[in-house]
């Protein structure tokens, strides 16, 4: 019997459009129906989960190169036996539907195996941060109720007794000379089978935790019932099947994670390393000649950090996508990475609960280097005052986000505010003429001084427009007659002097005499989490121990 590709994509829930896209960016390669029902058999199977990905990647393409990281390579034949083989090693230790387990793992094949082998079983996983300390552990650990602990054995002494009555399995082992007790991933994949793992009766769910800069971290549970979120992140950056790409973030974080997802859907090749280092993520690029580089704003403010002639030596010529999020993008970064790396930069915005909100392409970037950009396909943005007003165009207000991809509430508990069935981000920002979203900031970073609202963004991006100053933060202080004062910590380029009446000269010249800090302090680097955030946090405690 002929396979009817649009009946096939209705029976896997795909909306028309998006199979269009999907199409486009040769996803199905050039037998379309056969491709087409593979991945429906997988869907149908697993639902649209890390499982479904590998296993229909396997299918089409089982040769293919699926990772690339510091011990070597693995195809997708391999990669579905081997999490075949782990999923069954699991099972046998006593998890299956429905178990929670955590992993504590960089980025690496177990990384990978570890989340597809649970997904296979149904079981939930929760990413945990590299950067936590031992009490955050435990305190998560415990919290979301885990079965079981995957972690490299770096995090050894980190973890200590987390999780020592559960099941507890090694991811990386080769960092500590210590003789760990328990199993490595690799052990139980020796003794796994390799057949075909028979599909759980529901899926299993994935849990990120929030960024933590404002707190202790969340956890945000989401599941997805269909691939419309993949057109609509096709639908603004061209990613194409079986491209290879350079996944530089941190995978248990919400941009790593969905470019590793991303990427296994469409049968690519994942670069990976453990820790970024700029020049080492270059050589990556040049030597696997890379499609595409997925990186937060930081890494690559120190890439285009590094003297011209180191970052010459690297030929980037491959790369039609550099897909940056996580963080703030400022203009002058901006137009520092349209310089050196051509027009292949694309900024995304969202956040943990409502995944992207707005992707600015190239030439949004262009026109206008400091946008967020405009949303997708399926995606609602919409601007509120405090009184939940519409806010007109050309006004600041706070962003609100309808998607698919919305979470479904903290794991502890609670969500985030709603209007009209839309979303807080948690931040504020204004539209241009455009019809382009530009992020003021923060809406409880919003610092009041002497009666003057102020969001401290537009002052730390104009601090680093300073020829000499690398980066800015910039945080309110209480003060016994403005309510609070504009203090900035200033990052200079190596080499440079900065004076604190440079700094105030340079944001007088730009800004109004209300937003120029009435302190600066100098230093060598700003605090931050794991996916380049700043913790501001950590500044205000800095001061209040002053």
């Amino acid at each position: 019997m002929k396979l009817d590709p649009v009946a096939g994509a209705r029976a896997v829930g795909l909306k028309l459009d998006t199979l269009r896209r999907i199409v486009e960016s040769g996803l199905l390669g050039p037998t379309m129906p056969d491709r087409l029902a593979r991945a429906g058999i997988a869907l149908w199977r697993f639902g649209p989960t890390p499982a479904a990905a590998c296993v229909a990647s396997a299918a089409r393409y089982p040769d293919q190169l699926a990772v690339i990281d510091e011990r070597g390579r693995l195809s997708y034949r391999e990669l579905h036996e081997r999490t075949n083989a782990l999923a069954h090693a699991l099972s046998d230790q006593g998890l299956g539907e429905g178990d929670n387990v955590a992993l504590l793992c960089r980025n690496h094949r177990g990384f990978i195996e570890a989340t597809v082998a649970c997904s296979k079983l149904g079981a939930n996983v929760l990413y945990l941060n590299t950067g936590f300390a031992g009490p955050q552990i435990a305190e998560v650990v415990k919290r979301e109720d885990a079965a079981a602990l995957i972690y490299d054995d770096e995090f050894a002494a980190l973890i200590g007794d987390t999780g020592r009555r559960d099941q507890r399995f090694i991811a990386w082992r080769g960092d500590v000379d210590e003789d760990l007790p328990e199993p490595t991933l690799d052990d139980l994949i020796a003794v796994g089978d390799p057949d075909n793992v028979v599909a759980p009766a529901e899926q299993g769910r994935t849990t990120i935790l929030t960024s933590g800069t404002t707190g202790t971290p969340k956890g945000a549970s989401r599941s997805v019932s269909g691939l419309d979120p993949v057109g609509a992140l096709l639908s603004k950056i061209p990613f194409r099947a079986r491209c290879v790409t350079v996944n530089a973030p941190p995978m248990f974080h919400a941009w790593g994670f969905a470019n590793f997802l991303i990427a296994l859907a469409m049968s690519c090749t994942l670069v990976l390393r453990r820790k970024f280092d700029p020049e080492m993520t270059l050589e990556d690029v040049a030597r696997h000649r890379a499609d595409a580089l997925v990186m937060v704003p930081v890494m690559l403010q120190r890439m285009l950090e590094l003297d011209p002639g180191e970052l010459a030596r690297y030929d980037t010529g491959s790369l039609h996508i550099i897909a940056l999020s996580g963080s703030a993008l400022p203009a002058q970064l901006v137009e520092r990475g349209l310089e050196a790396f051509g027009d292949v930069l694309y900024n995304l915005y969202g956040s943990t609960e409502v995944a992207w909100a707005t992707i600015a392409t190239p030439e949004d970037l262009g026109a206008a280097p400091g946008t967020a950009g405009k949303p997708p396909r399926g995606t609602i943005i919409r601007l509120y005052d405090d009184d939940t007003n519409e806010v007109p165009r050309g006004e600041s207000g706070r962003i609100f986000v309808g998607n698919e991809m919305l979470f479904e509430g903290y794991t502890g508990g609670g969500t985030k505010d709603m209007i009209d069935g839309l979303m807080a981000t948690g931040d504020v920002g204004h539209f241009d003429e455009g019809g382009r979203l530009f992020v003021d900031g923060r809406d409880d970073d919003m610092i009041v001084s002497g009666g003057e609202n102020v969001f401290p963004a537009e002052i730390e991006e104009t601090i680093a427009g300073h020829p000499d100053v690398v980066e800015a933060a910039v945080i309110g202080v209480p003060d016994s007659k403005f309510g609070q004062r504009l203090k900035a910590f200033v990052v200079a380029r190596d080499g440079a002097q900065v004076s604190e009446d440079a700094v105030k000269d340079h944001v007088r010249s730009s800004l109004a005499r209300y937003k120029v800090p009435r302190e600066v302090e100098i230093l060598d680097e700003l605090p931050r989490n794991a996916t380049g955030k700043v913790l501001k946090r950590e500044l205000r405690e800095r001061e209040q121990e002053q």
